[in-house]
């Protein structure tokens, strides 16, 4: 525990804390509806919630041409650009992820291999909010890891499929895309009912809204998953040396993305905070000057889940940070190295007044889908880590090494009681005696 800080501003409502009942209990039942029924289901889910039945649910080569044809080239360019971002720094996070081999006694090799999932389900949605960039955090990525094929599901938008989401799916390496929101989407995927060869999916990757994250829950050990994800979250650490201007700018961006988003300011300095607060009101009116009705989601969750707190030093501070743990950290003082080394509980860090949250949202190269609700404490967020699985392997090229382990390993056993798997020791060792035990 920390010395309790001074808050300047406390949030109006308290955060929510595990799944809606009404959330499981509605999601179950579809699941178990799905699994039951299949596709049919899956379409009458689709009519039900999305007034979405089309033919084919999989989206052809000419829509996706029809959509990429008809974004702004400007458009396009900053999508290759973002993707090739996305791509480099994966490409980075794979060439750190190595196979190995080493004797570890004499005639005694142990090693890894990191090899690929099969295939992964992505869900991008396309709703308030369409986030073009989930297609480059998990399409691009899981290619990019090495994933030999990835499902794509995106939700139809106002009853039609958003071409933008569409063009960024595609152009990030989807092997096939499907019209399909919410949990059918999920459970199509899961399940194996897309596509003219179906077959359940490896694992499954992407946000989404209550009711996804739920059906993430409930499919995992089905299948895997990333993460399960809740709001949005931000928290800056600002000392007199931060621009309350850009403090509060990057705080009310992250609030954009829902109502229920946290946002956080730790600071060392009362002028600055209250500096801060002052900008959050003056920043919220001018969004709505320039586009009515713009601040209303962002205002409602400052005034909900807006916190300023005023710690009396840098120790306190992180201390304090650790506590939230939250997705993202922004770091704007004069001592960001200090807190690149002190820091220990976050989705993705942001050292200096230069960076900001947006920027990984969309374009520069990590990762946006990470840890929330201070799951932070114990995972990072989606990488080519992710969709690698670390396999491990030993074989044993000498008589040596047995007569090395074999003993250990009959004491051990002895003394867990489990005699079967001594005896797999005692009757190499006995082989060992009669120079016997070879291999090819």
């Amino acid at each position: 525990m920390i010395d309790e800080p001074l808050y300047l501003k406390s949030p109006a409502a308290a955060v929510a804390t595990g799944p809606d009942p009404a959330v499981v209990q509605r999601v179950s039942e579809m699941l178990l509806t799905i699994d039951r029924d299949g596709l049919d289901a899956v379409r009458r889910y689709s009519r039900e919630l999305d007034d979405w039945d089309p033919p084919s649910f999989e989206v052809s080569s000419a829509q996706i041409a029809e959509a990429s044809d008809s974004l702004p080239d400007g458009l396009k360019e900053s999508i290759e650009f973002a993707q090739a971002q996305i791509r480099n720094f994966a490409q980075l996070q794979r060439e750190a992820l190595t196979d190995f081999e080493a004797e570890t006694l004499p005639g005694v090799f142990l090693g890894q291999r990191q090899v690929a999932v099969g295939s992964v389900g992505a869900y991008c949605p396309s709703g308030r909010v369409p986030m073009l960039a989930c297609a480059f955090m998990t399409v691009l990525v899981a290619k990019t890891a090495g994933v030999e094929t990835v499902l794509a599901c995106t939700p139809p938008r106002q009853g039609q499929l958003h071409a933008p989401t569409l063009h960024a799916i595609a152009t990030s390496g989807a092997d096939r895309i499907f019209a399909i929101g919410g949990v059918q989407a999920l459970a199509a995927m899961a399940f194996g009912l897309l596509g003219d060869r179906p077959e359940p999916v490896d694992m499954i990757v992407g946000p989404g809204n209550a009711f996804v994250a739920e059906a993430k829950r409930q499919l995992f050990g089905r299948v895997g998953i990333d993460l399960l994800a809740g709001p949005s979250e931000v928290a800056v650490i600002a000392d007199d040396f931060a621009d309350p201007e850009l403090v509060a700018a990057d705080l009310l961006a992250q609030t954009e993305h829902g109502p229920t988003s946290p946002a956080v300011l730790i600071t060392t300095s009362s002028t600055v905070g209250h500096s801060v607060i002052a900008e959050v009101a003056r920043q919220l009116d001018a969004l709505d000057q320039r586009a009515p009705g713009a601040a209303a989601t962002p205002r409602k969750a400052w005034h909900d889940h807006g916190t300023v707190a005023v710690v009396a030093d840098r120790e306190q501070a992180a201390a304090l940070s650790d506590e939230f743990a939250f997705e993202h950290l922004e770091v704007q003082t004069r001592e960001d190295a200090w807190y690149l080394e002190r820091l220990r509980n976050y989705g993705s860090l942001f050292l200096g007044a230069r960076a900001t949250v947006a920027f990984s949202d969309k374009a520069i190269g990590t990762n946006h889908t990470l840890p929330t609700g201070q799951a932070a404490r114990y995972t990072g967020g989606l990488s080519v880590a992710k969709f690698l699985k670390t396999l491990t392997y030993q074989r044993i090229e000498t008589d040596a090494g047995v007569g090395l382990i074999a003993p250990h390993v009959e004491e051990i056993a002895h003394a867990d009681l489990m005699p079967a798997h001594a005896a797999t020791a005692t009757k190499r060792l006995e082989r060992l005696s009669r120079s016997t035990l070879s291999g090819p």
